[in-house]
């Protein structure tokens, strides 16, 4: 891709899926990713603007985004891939899926961004109301006694240079999905496109980031789609319940 190639992260051997990281940029290298690389090679793309990943001056909204991470997959030969996508990554997997749906063999979604709840149900939280270090504290059940929170992002949460790359990766989400805030409104109405592709919704019951109203119609629109609700997590499922977590994804990737 030549001056806009993508910075990747990879790990594990087996068949390859494709890890789509949330909107403060890519978490580090997790015990859930350690497990599942015994099995399945992971390849993670750094999303261009999120932390050490150089920005994409043309990239100005998240329809960009994806036809950039598109575009990668079939240079690579990649597609039709599994997909794990996180929060604001969930929400980019969604919408790559839908622009061509031979993209991914199966998808599954944690806590995605991308749909408004019917008023009342609840709202995508603020990530530009509050300090970054408080929405990460909010984006799990209880941090102060959760051990692998204090990896999170290579555990630097009050070094200079993280708390940049967290200012980086909110003037990014900004860049890409100010107005409207972090959905489609078109997204539901086309949902049905994805009938062939195989998807699996996760979230948390304590998630304080997107409403369990956003999930249902993401599981509703989804033919065959299925929730998975957590009990006891937050918005990382994959950090706060790992073993039911990736229970969930062996199950769903290997279904025939």
């Amino acid at each position: 891709m030549g001056e806009d190639e993508l910075t990747i992260v990879r790990g594990g051997k087996g068949n390859p899926v494709l890890v789509l990281h949330d909107e403060l940029g890519y978490p580090g290298w997790l015990n859930w990713n350690a497990e599942l690389a015994a099995e399945r090679e992971l390849i993670i793309p750094l999303l261009p603007g999120f932390g050490r990943a150089p920005r994409i001056d043309w990239v100005f909204s998240w329809r960009d985004l994806i036809q950039v991470l598109a575009r990668w997959l079939r240079e690579q030969k990649l597609a039709p891939i599994d997909v794990i996508g996180f929060s604001f990554g969930g929400w980019l997997a969604a919408e790559m899926a839908l622009a061509d749906p031979k993209v991914f063999r199966r998808m599954v979604l944690v806590g995605p961004f991308g749909i408004k709840a019917p008023e009342g149900k609840g709202e995508i939280a603020d990530i530009f109301a509050v300090p970054a270090l408080k929405w990460l504290a909010s984006t799990v059940k209880d941090y102060e006694n959760l051990p692998e929170f204090a990896q999170l992002y290579g555990g630097g949460h009050e070094t200079p240079e993280q708390f940049e790359a967290f200012d980086d990766a909110r003037a990014e989400c900004a860049r890409l999905a100010w107005q409207p805030y972090m959905f489609n409104p078109s997204l539901p109405r086309h949902l049905g496109g994805l009938k062939g592709v195989p998807t699996t919704i996760v979230w948390g019951d304590q998630d304080q980031i997107v409403p369990r109203a956003a999930m249902e119609i993401y599981a509703q629109g989804i033919p065959g789609a299925a929730l998975n609700v957590v009990a006891g997590s937050g918005h990382r499922p994959e950090v706060e319940k790992t073993d039911e977590f990736l229970d969930i994804v062996r199950r769903h990737f290997e279904k025939n």
